[in-house]
């Protein structure tokens, strides 16, 4: 359920992005170049969040696999690193572009980084367990 309303959303953000944020800059007196600057920002948000949507619902199926614990727990872990990966990277950005605070453009780089343990310890499930080769 996590899995498919983070997907949503990101269809929702990217729709707002499409369709009314342009507007909201222009109503801003931003410069052309601002605006796509801004645009791009928004989009690689949004991309990010689907992408990790998309490996939430993986996760799923990881962890709905019965014949191994030690993967169910570092999928579990997985999980919630892209969840939280999400919150940091595309809401950052998010929060950013919406309101221009800078200090939001600092946690991008922490989320990216939780991301990329996200899917190191998602590479680690297809072990099985710690003996296993």
């Amino acid at each position: 359920m996590t899995a498919s309303l983070c997907a949503a959303l990101a269809v929702l953000l990217g729709a707002f992005g499409a369709h009314g944020l342009n507007s909201q800059l222009r109503d801003a007196g931003k410069t052309d170049l601002e605006i796509q600057k801004t645009l791009d920002q928004w989009e690689t948000a949004v991309r990010y969040h689907m992408y990790h949507a998309l490996a939430l619902i993986g996760v799923s199926f990881v962890i709905g696999n019965p014949t191994s614990q030690p993967a169910n727990r570092r999928a579990a872990i997985a999980g919630i690193l892209f969840l939280v990966g999400i919150l940091l990277f595309s809401g950052g950005l998010y929060g950013y572009v919406l309101t221009g605070l800078k200090p939001l453009v600092h946690i991008v780089p922490l989320g990216g980084v939780t991301l990329i343990a996200g899917w190191i310890t998602l590479a680690f499930c297809s072990r099985g367990s710690p003996s296993a080769g």
